[in-house]
């Protein structure tokens, strides 16, 4: 086989555009009688006996590692705590995994994109490493199973997490690399790694089987056809695909406790407007947008990939929100990419609203002035004011900081600047250790440990409770509120200024990761800056990235609901109602927060109102039949859970709650049916394992009844765990008021004319 001249071939193909290599081929046709002697290309591929002899050399492989490997959980299931497995649960030899290199021979831009991004260096960055050493050095190397499945899945299927096995492996410094990704066979949504991974091939035979031998660029450059059915999937395309990693749950095998969800991205994408699966958001998209749409957008390419089409290719950069990779590995590219992809319209920061006075209990008293900008107004010298600041998650179809991390740090930075600029208070400010200010509005949650301690390096298999969250979801808004004082004499306007940062550590979590002080880039994701004057102030024009009024108020309003605060929360969409009266949400929201507050009568009337102007909303009949339900009549409840199951059938709300009022009308089979639907959308969902365990002992299911049970009593919440968080909160109380849903920055300033308050001044109450 001449190797040079096929060398030659595959140079010249990826040297120049991708219409280069059809030139090649059809070169290669002309004579394929004399070329397919010369450069050992065949007219058809075929396995024939290769695979027999594959799988015996797989089997042998496997047997060989199976007599060194820890059998922790037992032979049937080598891979726990992952729920990763392979296709026939054998072992697969690491040497079966084509390198990224290879790949990049004729996928240039798709290898250089791929190189810079997180799954590249899901393996071999530092604090990774640093963690599943704590793990490995606390528990054991099977432990990191779990992490591994995800983070470095060929040393999982190789079976090389073993005690004894080599620590460094070549193929770690590709950690999620092209033939992973185009091995794996099938996926669930259950996460945790939950795929099965195949024998690498980049070509099938005529019959479609897998060729696991290697190949070489012209056999593959001859099949491109086939090439493409070895390595590409319709499901890659999917956000189920991208839930087997990217939602994952801490096992009883991990942490010898019990099940806790750990991540959910694919479980909040498919109920936020992004998905059009659920008919609960708040607001509506034009088109559907898969994890692919955000992450994976097609580009123009830079250099030669066979894989772009029209001169574009789905981006393997998977931007999203990893600042500390680029630095470390001088990613200058990514980086300023990662920046622009977080600060892409994600937030919208509204300082919606300044409320009077030193007792304030809800934001509808008469002592709000909303919407700033919108409304003119007086104040006094001195005068105590809050500022209700609005977060709204916009721009993006999961929670931020998305995942179950309190390393990650994103906050509110909110300052008060006098006319010359200096400033005269600040919330949420970088301290010189490089630590956030503790009493800062912070989008994190605090796992906490069985000692009540925070677990500060992300020892998650010690985790026992969140002592709170404050991470925004898809859809929803935040509010957090500043309470200042102006200054008693005044010669110009006091700037208020609230910003979205974000930075990827907090500086305990990478000083630990990366052995040393580390510096880390704070990205402004979002800002807004209002002037406020002593005396008056009036109107002023909206800037041209500011909501429409009634969208304000409607944001407003939904902040208000997840605070807790009904009545300013009706009061807020009483505001939409009055602009918008064509607008049918404006009523069914007031109606939703009745609902929560057990107002059913009042919910009734705003539910009507909103089905006389949309009678088909699916949201509007979701919340009916609530109130229906409430009041005794079943069947209309579930005439209207039907109509919208039949609207949205992938909405686990409709199907969770169809299955809880047939329960009542002690129509067991349906009720099963409706619960056994939702375990087909949520294989974790805690209803359906409850009622199931109910509903299949009464159908004589005794078997399927106790398996529920077991996972409904390791899946619910421990009663107990709240004591470690109550700990947690006792002796840290700069942080205790964020895990109360309302609560005030305090910013006072001084009263006496001339004296500066200290940067970060004040407490909480």
């Amino acid at each position: 086989m001449c190797w040079g001249w096929v060398s030659e071939v595959t140079v010249l193909a990826k040297a120049g555009p991708e219409g280069r290599v059809r030139r090649i081929l059809f070169q290669l046709a002309i004579g394929s009688g004399v070329l397919s002697l010369l450069v050992g290309v065949p007219s058809a591929v075929k396995a024939n006996s290769e695979a027999d002899e594959a799988a015996a050399a797989r089997h042998a492989y496997t047997e060989k590692t199976a007599a060194k490997y820890n059998f922790r959980y037992g032979k049937d299931f080598p891979f726990l705590p992952s729920n990763a497995t392979t296709d026939n649960g054998e072992f697969i030899n690491p040497k079966s995994f084509q390198t990224a290199e290879y790949c990049g021979h004729c996928h240039q831009e798709a290898h250089a994109q791929w190189r810079q991004s997180a799954h590249s260096n899901a393996n071999r960055v530092p604090y990774y490493l640093r963690n599943v050493e704590l793990l490995n050095n606390e528990k054991g190397i099977e432990f990191s199973r779990h992490c591994e499945g995800c983070h470095d899945p060929i040393a999982l299927v190789s079976g090389a997490l073993t005690q004894g096995a080599p620590k460094k492996r070549p193929y770690d410094q590709d950690g999620v690399t092209c033939s992973v990704c185009h091995s794996i066979q099938k996926v669930d949504t259950r996460g945790t790694g939950s795929f099965v991974m195949g024998v690498p091939a980049v070509l099938v035979d005529d019959e479609g089987n897998p060729i696991t031998r290697p190949v070489s660029d012209s056999e593959i450059l001859t099949h491109l056809d086939q090439h493409s059915k070895a390595v590409m999937k319709d499901f890659y395309k999917t956000a189920e695909f991208c839930s087997s990693c990217h939602k994952a749950a801490l096992p009883r095998p991990l942490n010898d406790y019990k099940w806790q969800r750990a991540i959910s991205l694919y479980d909040e994408w498919q109920g936020s407007s992004f998905a059009k699966q659920s008919p609960l958001p708040f607001y509506v998209k034009d088109s559907v947008s898969t994890c692919q749409t955000c992450h994976m957008p097609r580009e123009a390419v830079k250099l030669a990939d066979y894989g772009a089409k029209k001169g574009q290719l789905a981006s393997h950069r998977w931007l999203g929100a990893n600042t500390v990779i680029p630095k470390i590995y001088g990613f200058d590219e990514q980086a300023a990419r990662v920046a622009e992809f977080l600060k892409n319209s994600v937030f919208n920061v509204d300082i919606f609203a300044l409320e009077r006075g030193e007792q304030l209990d809800s934001a509808a008293s008469q002592g709000l002035i909303a919407p700033l900008g919108l409304r003119s107004f007086g104040v006094a010298p001195g005068e105590l004011l809050t500022a209700d600041v609005v977060i709204q998650n916009k721009g993006i179809a999961h929670s931020h900081v998305p995942e179950q991390r309190d390393m990650y740090e994103s906050w509110v930075e909110f300052t008060v600047k006098d006319s010359s600029g200096a400033v005269l208070n600040q919330s949420g400010y970088i301290k010189p250790d490089g630590d956030l200010d503790e009493r800062a509005h912070s989008f994190t949650n605090r796992l906490i440990n069985v000692k009540g301690e925070l677990n500060g390096r992300h020892e998650v298999w010690n985790n026992r409770v969140v002592a709170y969250n404050n991470t925004i979801q898809s859809g929803r808004s935040q509010l957090a509120r500043y309470a200042f004082r102006m200054p008693a004499s005044a010669t110009g306007p006091v700037s208020i200024t609230a910003t979205v940062k974000y930075r990827r550590f907090n500086q305990h979590f990478v000083d630990f990761g990366m052995a040393k002080h580390y510096e880390m880039p704070v990205v402004d994701m979002a800002s807004q800056t209002r002037m406020v004057y002593v005396g008056d102030n009036h109107t002023t024009t909206p800037g041209p990235n500011e909501n429409k009024e009634w969208m304000r108020w409607n944001n407003y309003g939904i902040a208000l609901l997840d605070a807790q605060q009904y009545a300013a929360s009706v009061h807020a969409f009483e505001q939409v109602a009055k602009l918008r009266p064509d607008y049918a949400d404006a009523f069914a929201n007031i109606a939703i927060v009745q609902i929560q507050w057990e107002k059913y009568d009042d919910a009734r009337v705003n539910i009507d109102k909103a089905l006389a102007l949309a009678p088909n909303s699916a949201r509007t009949l979701y919340y009916r039949a609530l109130v229906e339900r409430n009041e005794g009549n079943l069947d209309l409840a579930i005439a209207d859970l039907l109509a919208v199951a039949k609207s949205f059938p992938q909405s686990r709300d409709a199907h969770r709650e169809l299955g809880f009022s047939y329960y009542q009308q002690h129509k067991y089979d349906l009720a099963r049916g409706e619960y056994e639907k939702l375990q087909g959308i949520d294989p974790d969902d805690l209803a359906a394992h409850y009622n199931l365990s109910i509903l299949y002992r009464r159908l004589g299911l005794k078997d399927k009844a106790a398996q529920q049970a077991a996972m409904f009593a390791d899946q619910k919440d421990d009663p107990t765990a709240s004591t470690y968080a109550l700990e947690y909160l006792r002796q840290h109380t700069e942080v205790a008021n964020e895990s109360v849903v309302w609560h005030v920055h305090e910013m006072e300033l001084p009263i006496q004319t001339g004296k500066q308050a200290p940067v970060g001044g004040g407490g909480t109450q």
